[in-house]
């Protein structure tokens, strides 16, 4: 697909780069952004050969959240259209989310109110020490909803309380001590550090990737009426399946398995 506001490129080890492309508006997301990052997504989850995804933003913010102009026209919509205008940043978090891929969020700029849920919703962050936060929503009379139940689980309900209420200003280092970042690093030690990330996901098996992260989402979910039985199956049919059998004669044999990259 062709896109306007975000960039979508696959390297040579079959590593999806999207990157929020409205540096002019520090790439607030507007409806074609939320839409176009939802198809993005969509065409990577198709795709079996891609095996992870870095999300990074373009000149020197990673993301201020939706789009003001978005927020104003939705002031004089129904209840109903307002509804489905939420719907997009709802379906938009839970597709990066939900991806059977590992995700990165790799920070170069500052991030703000959805910029937070965006990151909170992928799986490794990693941030210039440059970068400043917020969640911005109350003091626009908002409230951080679709984003909240990314950000609980990231940092949990007593610090996501402590920053959301008073939409403070706080830095990349208060940000890591926080848990709203997993790695703070300067800018020209970013991309090593995002392709240190990468070169572990590429040792591992991409099935068993994916079925961990869909394995820990459904604990995370807490819906399991017995959730020692469920656990004891997912290693039982681990076993059963090609990856385990290649990955572990492949250690036996002394020899890399077939889906690392060297």
């Amino acid at each position: 697909m062709k896109y306007e506001e975000i960039k979508l490129e696959l390297d040579v080890n079959q590593i999806a780069r999207l990157t929020l492309n409205r540096p002019e508006k520090h790439n607030a997301m507007s409806v074609l952004m939320m839409t176009e990052i939802s198809a993005a997504l969509k065409e990577i989850e198709q795709d079996e050969s891609i095996r992870a995804v870095v999300i990074c933003g373009s000149g020197k913010s990673f993301c201020a959240g939706a789009d003001l102009k978005w927020m104003e026209s939705n002031l004089d919509r129904t209840r109903e259209q307002r509804i489905a205008e939420s719907k997009r940043l709802s379906i938009l978090l839970s597709s990066v989310d939900q991806s059977s891929k590992l995700v990165i969020a790799a920070l170069n700029g500052s991030s703000f109110a959805g910029g937070i849920g965006l990151m909170c919703a992928c799986d490794i962050v990693i941030s210039v020490d440059s970068a400043r936060f917020s969640l911005t929503e109350t003091r626009l009379g908002l409230v951080p909803a679709n984003i909240t139940p990314y950000v609980l689980r990231k940092i949990g309900p007593a610090k996501t309380r402590r920053v959301a209420l008073n939409a403070c200003m706080f830095d990349a280092d208060t940000a890591g001590k926080l848990g709203l970042l997993d790695k703070v690093v300067t800018a020209d030690e970013l991309e090593h550090a995002v392709e240190h990330e990468l070169k572990q996901v590429l040792n591992c098996a991409p099935g068993a990737v994916a079925r961990t992260k869909q394995m820990l989402a459904r604990l995370d979910r807490d819906d399991l009426d017995e959730p020692q039985s469920y656990l004891i199956e997912q290693l039982a049919d681990a076993w059963d399946g090609d990856e385990a059998q290649q990955g572990i004669r492949a250690f036996f044999a002394k020899q890399p398995p077939p889906w690392k990259v060297e």
